[in-house]
């Protein structure tokens, strides 16, 4: 008879804050409640789950507008065939450090896939070319499911980075969000 959850949150809403308000104006509905801004757990008994959803809810929308609850990606735009390099890669690289409050620049636009695979059960590996020219390139999507069509085109938001392999050091694309072309 009793639920136990836990909560991500988004940007914008501190999470334990938002539950703190629930058992504030409705102390009947949580058991036990903690975490911070990013992350929480909670207790409640089953038959009070309705209540707390239309009460989360309610604070919530005292919080975030619509256009927070909106999956809102932001970038520092395209970049060049030229730009697309191992010196560009490597200029990024060296440019940080990157981290919360300083995220490292990320980028978009559109691509071709000329061959795809799952490596490590949940990564996709790509081979890539700019639509707008000739360079290939390599990407990798961390825990994806997505297997868009190989041959078509694809939109990318994406890090460029420096991979090395062997020894040998190439510009790789690291895709943050695909989505069909």
């Amino acid at each position: 008879g009793e639920l136990k959850g836990s909560a991500r949150s988004i940007a914008g809403l501190h999470i334990r804050d938002t539950l703190d308000a629930v058992a504030t104006r409705h102390p009947e509905l949580l058991s036990r409640f903690g975490g911070h801004a990013m992350a929480a757990g909670l207790t409640l008994a089953e038959e009070n789950l309705p209540a707390f959803e239309s009460a989360f809810a309610t604070e919530v929308s005292r919080t975030l507008s619509e256009e927070d609850l909106q999956s809102i990606i932001y970038t520092d735009g395209p970049l060049s065939e030229e730009e697309l390099s191992l010196a560009t890669a490597k200029l990024l690289r060296d440019a940080g450090p990157w981290g919360q409050g300083f995220p490292s620049p990320q980028f978009d636009g559109k691509f071709a896939i000329l061959e795809q695979r799952v490596v490590g059960e949940r990564h996709l590996k790509m081979v890539l070319r700019t639509t707008a020219g000739s360079r290939r390139l390599d990407g990798i999507a961390f825990n994806t499911g997505i297997l868009p069509a190989t041959g078509g085109e694809v939109r990318l938001v994406y890090r460029l980075d420096v991979n090395e392999y062997r020894g040998v050091e190439t510009a790789q694309l690291v895709v943050e969000h695909i989505e069909p072309g």
